[in-house]
């Protein structure tokens, strides 16, 4: 473009704008430089600039446009792949058909990478061996056993490599925190009023079964009968809360005054903390459980 634009005839004329320049330097050229393009359009635009030619001294990488259609990781892959796609039985493999499968491989990848290539050689040199060996006729141990099958190390590398591969296919197919699944994340504002724990079925009635052993110890033999109301153990409850702030739960029991009389001021609590009267609270676990009105807003 700068080549064009310097061929121009020099002209009193006076300057133009950037896009007349350019429309100028394509209707004259310097040398016949017709763009090599389809339907007018340029293969790519350069800092805003038209490109109607690849330039000519473009490096492209040989490995730039190669399609892998099948990748192998490694030797054993290659061998197993083609072992499993004939149907072979691994423990009898027809080291003929696979060896010359596997050369097959060889050659091409060697013709566009001689450093992967070496890799797969040694795995061939491997197989032309036990292909050797099998062909050469079978001599017996010294300790009269048979000789082992020169096929057997390759098997047995053979089955620890699938068994590895399938272990690993089946890790890859478990969730996996960051790609298949995200961590959700939740802010919860915090209330500023302190809230006490709440006061456990098990710790209520350990400590009412305290109460009765203590009524118990005080008692007294004397055949009577005394008629007790719970609303009037209700008034006195909440009579005596008034005057606290807390109230610890043994010190609202009168235990001098029998078992009786303890049964009717706790069916009284019970109605009161139904009602929503009083609120029945607990510091901590094991703590001491403590009464008090309930809170009303005004």
């Amino acid at each position: 473009m700068s080549a064009a634009r310097e061929a121009l005839p020099a002209t009193d004329a006076p300057p133009q704008d950037a896009k007349e320049r350019r429309a100028a330097a394509l209707a004259a050229p310097a040398t016949d430089s017709t763009p090599d393009t389809i339907d007018g359009v340029a293969f790519a635009h350069l800092y805003g600039e038209p490109l109607w030619k690849l330039p000519a001294d473009l490096y492209i990488p040989p490995d730039a446009l190669e399609v892998f259609l099948e990748a192998f990781e490694g030797p054993l892959d290659l061998l197993l792949y083609l072992i499993r796609k004939q149907n072979f039985n691994v423990l009898d493999i027809p080291m003929a058909d696979v060896t010359k499968q596997y050369l097959g491989y060889v050659d091409q990848i060697r013709e566009s990478n001689l450093e992967l290539a070496a890799e797969y050689l040694l795995m061939a040199a491997m197989l032309i061996e036990i292909k050797s060996r099998m062909l050469l006729p079978v001599k017996k141990a010294d300790t009269g056993e048979e000789a082992e099958d020169p096929r057997a190390e390759l098997v047995r590398r053979l089955l620890e490599y699938e068994q590895m591969k399938l272990a690993a296919l089946r890790l890859d197919q478990l969730p996996q925190l960051g790609r298949d699944f995200l961590r959700a994340e939740v802010y919860i504002e915090q209330s500023p009023t302190q809230r006490f724990p709440d006061v456990d079925v098990i710790d209520l009635r350990a400590a009412w079964a305290d109460v009765i052993k203590r009524a118990k110890l005080v008692q007294h033999h004397k055949i009577s009968r005394e008629e007790l109301s719970v609303r009037e153990h209700m008034s006195v409850i909440l009579r005596r809360l008034q005057n606290a702030r807390f109230m610890e739960f043994c010190e609202l029991f009168d235990t001098a005054r029998g078992v009786p009389v303890v049964i009717v001021n706790f069916i009284a609590m019970l109605e009161l903390s139904r009602e929503s009267l009083i609120e029945i609270t607990q510091a901590e676990p094991y703590a001491p459980i403590y009464v008090r009105l309930a809170y009303s807003p005004a």
